[in-house]
């Protein structure tokens, strides 16, 4: 399984033959990934934030790529022709297996009104070999999942996880390597002293990718 970071929350994984696109958002986005993003098979939306959705370039993407997203987001993009999910939904895409899990957006009073979040999910991508788990922005709720690389945010401010959360959250979905994303909103800084502090507190094997960096995970 290959990994490659974009901006904010945007991951590409490559597996099995299969490229799918998760969350490809407005913010720092370059024309340079627009080649790139054309070329994908699959794109997975978590929920309607234009940092995790960006519409005008998806509207210009290849029509053959299937988007699958929740239904607020279809009905927020109509011009998007998008595979409504929701919580527990399986897709299988050749060899790749995808799990619609449950995500919590948090809630501030910056997001009321239109920008409120009532639909989020995130996706367990399963390749056979690798699980990998984006959650989306999300806070911390209980649950059963398992795998092996956890996508996070860690920069709190009432919306996702802070550092201590997802380090806490990593150990308990049993990641071996945790990746922490949604790290490029000037409005919600990433503290990177606390991340290494709260990382290293509870023994969690981290790597922070810069956009464009990729990984493989053999």
């Amino acid at each position: 399984m290959k990994i490659t970071k974009f901006p904010q929350s945007c991951l590409l994984i490559e597996s099995e033959g299969k490229k799918i696109l998760v969350d490809p958002g407005n913010l720092k986005y370059k024309d340079e990934y627009f080649d790139i993003w054309n070329s994908v098979d699959v794109i997975l939306i978590t929920h309607k934030h234009p940092d995790h959705c960006n519409v005008e370039v998806l509207e210009k993407l290849n029509k053959d790529i299937s988007i699958y997203s929740t239904k607020e987001v279809a009905d927020t993009y109509t011009g998007l022709n998008i595979n409504i999910v929701k919580d527990d939904d399986v897709l299988e895409f050749g060899n790749v297996k995808v799990e619609v899990v449950h995500a919590v957006h948090g809630y501030q009073p910056l997001l009321r009104g239109d920008k409120e979040i009532h639909e989020n999910v995130g996706y367990i991508i399963d390749d056979g070999e690798t699980r990998l788990y984006t959650t989306s922005d999300t806070i911390c709720f209980k649950n059963d999942y398992k795998v092996d690389i956890l996508c996070v945010p860690v920069t709190g401010h009432g919306v996702t996880m802070s550092a201590f959360e997802a380090a806490l959250y990593a150990k308990e979905v049993g990641a071996v390597l945790t990746i922490p994303i949604h790290m490029d909103n000037p409005m919600f800084p990433p503290d990177f002293e606390f991340i290494e502090k709260m990382f290293g507190k509870y023994e969690v094997e981290y790597e922070i990718l810069e956009n464009g960096e990729s990984i493989e995970i053999e």
